[in-house]
């Protein structure tokens, strides 16, 4: 049977700008708050990072803070992209209980019983796929995504990009940083992402017929291509 190819194309993911929770160090994933002056300045940097890559589609979480982001960003492409479909699949992790709260506090409470007060502590003792079900297994109201939830989610965004993307596209994904982390763990788990996911860094995956791999991570200085 003769074997039917798939399409290569290039996704650049790149993390909202900052935004009001993220000033005040406070847990954001479902909820949402709008960019700062500082956000919109990450985004319009974002978007000067990646004037020179042409991009032939572009998607944003369902939150307003990546949508702004992607707009600013598209703003300053020459691809025909021009404005961003909306994928709640690449929507960051509900933190269920924990959104809202102040950072610090909500990683004590979950981390500080083994000696953790860290998320990314947390992600070098867990992994960040064991984290998502350890805040799952602590939320009372059952809101919060384990690992196997917040993947059922993800993949109908990757099984979205495989059906419409053609050979050659250059994809734009405004998105989060925990949600960055999670698929670059799950594509390539040798690279160190128990670092703070930066304000409107780029995170380059490749897509080879059905194989995903990941040419950079959380970058904020190029090059880009």
């Amino acid at each position: 049977m003769r074997r039917i190819l798939l399409a290569n194309f290039d996704l650049y993911f790149v993390r909202h700008g900052q935004t009001v929770l993220n000033k005040y160090h406070r847990v954001q994933g479902i909820i949402d708050s709008p960019l700062t002056a500082k956000g919109v300045k990450d985004a319009k940097e974002a978007g000067a990072r990646l004037a020179a890559i042409p991009f032939t589609k572009a998607y944003a979480s369902n939150t307003q803070r990546a949508q702004d982001t992607a707009k600013y960003i598209l703003a300053a492409n020459s691809g025909i992209a021009k404005s961003a479909t909306i994928s709640p699949a690449f929507h960051e992790e509900n933190f269920g209980y924990l959104e809202g709260n102040d950072d610090v506090q909500a990683w004590h409470m979950i981390g500080s019983p083994d000696g953790y007060d860290s998320f990314n502590a947390m992600i070098n003792a867990y992994t960040i796929e064991g984290l998502k079900d350890r805040i799952a297994a602590f939320d009372p109201f059952g809101d919060a995504e384990d690992n196997a939830t917040f993947w059922a989610r993800v993949q109908t965004g990757f099984d979205e990009l495989k059906r419409v993307c053609r050979d050659g596209d250059k994809v734009l994904i405004a998105s989060h940083g925990t949600t960055i982390r999670s698929i670059v763990s799950r594509f390539a788990p040798d690279i160190d992402i128990a670092k703070t996911a930066l304000n409107g860094a780029v995170t380059k995956l490749h897509v080879a017929d059905d194989k995903i791999s990941v040419v950079y991570y959380n970058r904020l200085e190029g090059p880009f291509a």
